[in-house]
C-alpha cells in the first residue's frame, strides 16, 4: 500500500496499560476523539480528515463492525478493552475499494491478543485510580479496572478466552459551571468477554472461531449544563463468527463470517409530560466475505473478492416504532484490486469495488495508488480514492426516513512522503483534499434529505520520530485540518509529543503533551451562532517497572498533571488531575 499506516503494536501497548482504546487513537495523528478526556457515560466521537464518526469503518480482527440501530451506525469503541488487544492499524483516507460502505475518511484495524505458544498462560490486570474534574482535588479511588486471561496452545489447538470489569464514578456528565448547586455523579460499569478457539489443520489452513459478549450500564444527564438523576442506559453486544484461510504455492484464500446483534436501551426523562420515556433499540448485521490473494508474479498481485452484508434495526419507542422485517437492507460487492511493484522503485495499487444495494443500487468506487521509491530511505506517493456512505436503516426507514437518499459520496486526494534513516529518525508527511457530496441532513427535523452543497476538508498530517538513544525516543506529530463547515469539534491544529525512555533498569518512562487550538463549533440547535472555544494543552506522565521479568509488573500514570480547566465539549464536564495505580501478573 502506497500510504501512511499508523501502527500501535504490542510493545507500545504493553507500555499503556489502563488506558482505553480511544486514548490510544486519540493520540495517533489526524485523528480527533470527541469525549475522551469527558465522562466515561459520554458518547464518544472519532473523527479523521474532517469527517464525522460514521465515516469512520472499524475491524476487529479484519471483521467490519457497526450498530445498525443508530442514526450514524458507528460503532461504539467502548465495547473494547485496550487488555484485549494485540496491536492497532489506522489507515486514514478513502478505502472503500477494499472495505465497502463506511471507509470514506479511514479505518480503524484492531486486531486481538493471540493465544500463546506454551499449553496454558494466565494474565491478571488490576488498576485503581482517580476520577476527579478540575474542581475536585480530593483523594477518592472511583476508577476500578479487573481484567483476567487464560490462553494456551495445545499442539494444533488453541484457544484464548478474556473478561474485564471496569466501574467508574465521581464525575457528572454535565457541567455544573451554571449551577448554584453541584451535580450529582454519574456511573459507568463495562463487561467484556472474548472466546476464541483455533485449530491448524496443516500448516496451510487454519479455521478460527471467536464470540464476545459486552455490557455497559451508565448514567447520563439532560443535556449541556442541564442535570438528571432519572436518566441511565444499557448497551448489550452479542458476536459470533468463524475465519478461515488456506494458503496455497502462489496465494491464500481467507474466509469470514460474523453475525452481531446490538441491543440499546435507555430512560430518559421527558420534561414536556414529566413521565421518563423509555426506548429500546435493536441491531443486527450479517457479513461474509471471501478474498483471494494470488501472486501472478514477483511484480504483480491481485486481491479479489466478493462481500455480502445484511442489516437490520429494531425499535420501540415513545415516538413511533421501526420493524426489522421493514428496516433492513442487503448489499452484495464484488471488488477486486491489483498491485505492482517494479524494480526500478516505481509502486501502483488500483482497484475497484461494486456495491449492489438493495435499496438505492449500483454504485462503483476506485482507488489509484501509485508511489516511487527513489532510495532505500525515501518514499513518494499519492492517490486519488473514491468512497461512499450508505444511508442507515434509521435514515431510510424511521418516522424521519426516506427511501429516496442517495448515499453520501467521498472523493479524497493525497499527496506525501516517508524517510528515514538508520533507524535514527523517521518522518512521514501527507496532504491531503476531501470532497463530500451528498451529505445526509435534516434540515427540518421532518425528513432526511442529501444536502446541495458539497462539502470540502484539506490539511496536512505529520509524524516524527526521533530516537536519540537506544533507550530514548522523541515522537511529535501534527495535524492541520481546514473545513468548509464547522459543524463539529475538530480542531484545526493538532499537536502531540512524547518522550519515552527505559534508561532506567526494567523501568519504563514516559511524558506525553497535546496541544489543541482554538475551535469554532456552530451551534445549530442552541444559540445558532458560531462559538469559538479556547486553546489548551494537557501533560500526562506514566511509568512501569518490572518486579519480577515476565511475571510481575506495576504500573502507574498521572493525567492532566497541571489539572488543566478547559472546554472539550460545551456544556460538558471534563477531567482534571488524575491518578491510577495497577498490578499486571503473568504466569
Amino acid at each position: 500500500v502506497g500510504k501512511i499506516i499508523y501502527q500501535i503494536n504490542r510493545e507500545e501497548l504493553e507500555n499503556l496499560k489502563g488506558k482505553t482504546v480511544i486514548d490510544v487513537l486519540d493520540n495517533i495523528a489526524g485523528i480527533e476523539v470527541n469525549g475522551v478526556n469527558s465522562s466515561a457515560g459520554k458518547n464518544k466521537s472519532t473523527f479523521i480528515r474532517g469527517g464525522r464518526d460514521k465515516q469512520v469503518l472499524v475491524l476487529i480482527d479484519g471483521v467490519p463492525v457497526s450498530d445498525p440501530s443508530g442514526v450514524n451506525t458507528a460503532f461504539d469503541l467502548r465495547l473494547l478493552t485496550l487488555s484485549q488487544v494485540e496491536s492497532i492499524e489506522v489507515m486514514n483516507g478513502a478505502a472503500s475499494t477494499l472495505y465497502g460502505s463506511g471507509a470514506a475518511t479511514g479505518v480503524i484495524n484492531i486486531q486481538l491478543k493471540k493465544s500463546a505458544k506454551k499449553p496454558i498462560s494466565l494474565n491478571y490486570q488490576t488498576s485503581i485510580g482517580t476520577n476527579n474534574s478540575q474542581a475536585d482535588s480530593e483523594i477518592n479511588f472511583n476508577d476500578f479496572n479487573q481484567n483476567v486471561s487464560i490462553n494456551g496452545s495445545l499442539k494444533k489447538f488453541s484457544y484464548l478466552t478474556t473478561l474485564n470489569v471496569s466501574k467508574t464514578d465521581g464525575l457528572s456528565e454535565a457541567s455544573d459551571e451554571n449551577s448554584e448547586v453541584e451535580f450529582a455523579s454519574d456511573k459507568f460499569k463495562a463487561t467484556n468477554t472474548f472466546v476464541r478457539l483455533g485449530y491448524e489443520f496443516t500448516t496451510d489452513f487454519n479455521v478460527q472461531l471467536f464470540s464476545n459478549y459486552d455490557k455497559d450500564v451508565y448514567d447520563y444527564d439532560a443535556g449541556g449544563f442541564s442535570d438528571s438523576d432519572v436518566n441511565n442506559g444499557k448497551n448489550k453486544q452479542n458476536r459470533v463468527g468463524v475465519s478461515s484461510e488456506f494458503k496455497y504455492k502462489k496465494g491464500s484464500v481467507k474466509l469470514i463470517a460474523s453475525y452481531n446483534k446490538l441491543d440499546r436501551m435507555f430512560d430518559s426523562f421527558n420534561g414536556w409530560t414529566g413521565d421518563t420515556d423509555h426506548f429500546e433499540f435493536t441491531g443486527k448485521t450479517h457479513i461474509v466475505d471471501v478474498a483471494n490473494n494470488y501472486k501472478i508474479s514477483n511484480e504483480f498481485q491481485l486481491i479479489a473478492g466478493v462481500n455480502y452484508q445484511k442489516q437490520s434495526n429494531q425499535t420501540n419507542s415513545p415516538y413511533g416504532n421501526i420493524e426489522d422485517n421493514l428496516a433492513n437492507y442487503t448489499t452484495t460487492d464484488p471488488y477486486f484490486t491489483v498491485v505492482y511493484n517494479a524494480a526500478s522503485g516505481f509502486n501502483i495499487n488500483a482497484g475497484a469495488r461494486l456495491n449492489n444495494h438493495s435499496e438505492y443500487g449500483n454504485h462503483i468506487v476506485y482507488n489509484v495508488n501509485p508511489s516511487y521509491n527513489l532510495n532505500t530511505n525515501f518514499r513518494i506517493f499519492s492517490s486519488v480514492s473514491t468512497a461512499f456512505i450508505a444511508p442507515s436503516t434509521y435514515q431510510l426507514f424511521s418516522q424521519y426516513g426516506s427511501t429516496d437518499l442517495n448515499p453520501e459520496e467521498n472523493i479524497t486526494a493525497e499527496l506525501g512522503f516517508v524517510y528515514s534513516k538508520d533507524k535514527f529518525v523517521e518522518v512521514n508527511s501527507v496532504f491531503f483534499y476531501r470532497e463530500e457530496d451528498n451529505a445526509i441532513i435534516l434540515p427540518d427535523f421532518i425528513t432526511y434529505s442529501n444536502a446541495e452543497e458539497s462539502l470540502n476538508a484539506k490539511g496536512v498530517e505529520t509524524e516524527i520520530k526521533i530516537d536519540v538513544l537506544d533507550d530514548l525516543i522523541f515522537k511529535f506529530g501534527h495535524t492541520y485540518t481546514v473545513k468548509s463547515a464547522d459543524v463539529d469539534y475538530i480542531p484545526k491544529n493538532k499537536f502531540t509529543a512524547l518522550v519515552e525512555t527505559n534508561s532506567i533498569k526494567n523501568t519504563y518512562l514516559s511524558l506525553r503533551y497535546k496541544n489543541i487550538s482554538k475551535r469554532t463549533y456552530f451551534d445549530q440547535w442552541g444559540t445558532g451562532s458560531n462559538i469559538v472555544m479556547d486553546a489548551y494543552s494537557l501533560v500526562d506522565f506514566y511509568a512501569s517497572h518490572k518486579l519480577i521479568k515476565d511475571r510481575l509488573s506495576v504500573f502507574t500514570h498521572v493525567t492532566n498533571i497541571f489539572n488543566k480547566d478547559y472546554t472539550e465539549t460545551i456544556g460538558y464536564t471534563t477531567k482534571g488531575r488524575n491518578f491510577k495505580i495497577g498490578l499486571d501478573f503473568t504466569f
